[in-house]
């Protein structure tokens, strides 16, 4: 706030002061008072006013500047009325005043949405639970009654297992810190675990493995890694490239200050207009408007998601019907190892 500004809030004042004076002076005018003393009294009366308008100008600068200044540091700029300074001028009561009441009707809103939020999504967690006892019982099942009907059944449970898994991920996603255990676990052991987990889907597509390198442990949390490695092999049997034998490559490179998981195939690829916006959520590009394909584009979204959460990263690089490469980058640190 400048004192021009100030002083422009102030005209109506200064306008009726000035009209004041005028006043007494023509008043003064009529009487037999000496000029000396007409002039001490406008002028006492114009520096007392100037004086006043100074001093409150200085006192508002302060408060409205350390506002400013407050709010610029904040991240919670919520939080401004627990740090503010009170101040001596009725406007300034007033603002906080009203500014503590917005803070509460917010507070209070946000808490009940919170308490619905965290409501629906203990909702969805316990069905997520419950939705997996008849899956498992229809796998016993089929395992018990295995043919050519059987098996394609066994294909379609796992393809809804994956979907129910990825919407219990999806409704974790947030509170990542309150449900992973970071330790070290070497890169075959999740790639193996990865594999066998969709082991009904290669062998249907009669992929081809090739497995390399992997003999390096990395600190991260187990079931949090092997649900992204799993969206990943699923993305490479699902947009496969129909004139040729699916082809999956598995392999690391140790680096100075990183260790970075390969996961390689030669599928369809991605189109070099959507390649920058495949983590996006919902985005399904060229490759998810395919009739047979029915991408829903949050399979990478949570993978980004989950990655940025465990202080991974996540890149991928392609060309456009000859194949994907995803790159899985983990910092090295203290609980690093090399085997």
């Amino acid at each position: 706030m400048s004192f021009k500004e100030f002083l422009k809030d102030k005209a109506m004042q200064i306008s009726l002061i000035m009209f004041a004076l005028l006043t007494i002076e023509i008043f003064l005018l009529a009487f037999p008072v000496g000029r000396f003393i007409r002039i001490y009294t406008i002028v006492v009366i114009i520096l007392s006013y100037f004086i006043g308008i100074i001093v409150e100008y200085y006192n508002k600068r302060k408060f409205y500047n350390n506002i400013k200044e407050t709010l610029e540091d904040l991240d919670e700029k919520y939080l401004i009325t627990e740090i503010i300074k009170p101040t001596n001028f009725i406007e300034g009561k007033l603002l906080l005043e009203y500014l503590s009441e917005i803070d509460k009707s917010m507070t209070d809103n946000v808490s009940k949405y919170k308490y619905l939020t965290q409501d629906y999504k203990e909702y969805v967690e316990l069905w997520i639970h419950e939705i997996k006892i008849p899956i498992s019982s229809s796998k016993m099942i089929v395992e018990n009654n295995k043919n050519e009907v059987t098996r394609s059944i066994d294909e379609e449970l796992d393809k809804i297992e994956g979907y129910v898994e990825q919407a219990l991920f999806y409704a974790r996603s947030n509170t990542v810190e309150k449900d992973y255990y970071i330790k070290n676990i070497k890169l075959s052991d999740i790639i193996n675990e990865s594999v066998k987990k969709n082991k009904n889907s290669l062998i249907r597509e009669k992929a081809v493995l090739n497995m390399h390198d992997l003999d390096y442990s990395v600190s991260t949390d187990h079931k949090w890694i092997v649900f992204i490695l799993n969206q990943i092999i699923q993305n490479s049997i699902k947009y496969k490239d129909l004139s040729k034998t699916l082809s999956l490559e598995f392999y690391s490179k140790c680096n100075k200050e990183n260790i970075v998981l390969y996961i390689k195939d030669n599928g369809i690829g991605i189109k070099s207009s959507d390649i920058n916006r495949v983590f996006e959520k919902g985005f399904t590009g060229y490759n998810g408007r395919i009739q047979d394909k029915k991408s829903t584009g949050i399979g990478l979204y949570l993978c980004k998601k989950l990655c940025d959460k465990l202080a991974l990263s996540i890149n991928i690089e392609s060309i456009f019907k000859e194949g994907t490469i995803v790159k899985l980058v983990f910092p090295k640190n203290s609980y690093t190892n090399i085997k």
